[in-house]
């Protein structure tokens, strides 16, 4: 008697459950074990009223895919609005900092020949 694939009898002619089923199917990926603290379980409890009829694991994916797609996006706005700044200080300078025209001259002035 063969073994069966994801969700069928195994060698033993017994189906496991779907949370034994991590346990069966073997990967090469690496698995994250997570302890859910009062912290965690607040998050998870908002995020089920988002996405209901997930499981508490599947809620945890879906969090840190969303934080992640946050990160990127505030860190684009970041990089567009220091990108911005550099433009409109290359444009107009910097306010107050106008020099004399005769400003290198009087610099150059003390400088040996």
């Amino acid at each position: 008697m063969g073994g069966g694939g994801p969700g069928g009898p195994d060698r033993r002619g017994v189906t496991p459950t779907r949370s034994e089923l991590h346990f069966v199917v073997p990967t090469t990926r690496p698995r994250h074990y997570v302890t859910e603290t009062p912290e965690l379980a607040v998050a998870l409890d908002a995020a089920a009223q988002r996405w209901p009829g997930l499981s508490r694991s599947q809620l945890l994916v879906r969090l840190a895919l969303s934080a992640a797609e946050a990160e990127r996006v505030a860190e684009k706005d970041r990089r567009d609005r220091r990108l911005a700044a550099l433009e409109r200080l290359s444009r107009e300078g910097i306010p107050g900092l106008e020099y004399p025209p005769d400003y290198l001259d009087k610099l150059r002035e003390d400088w040996p020949e």
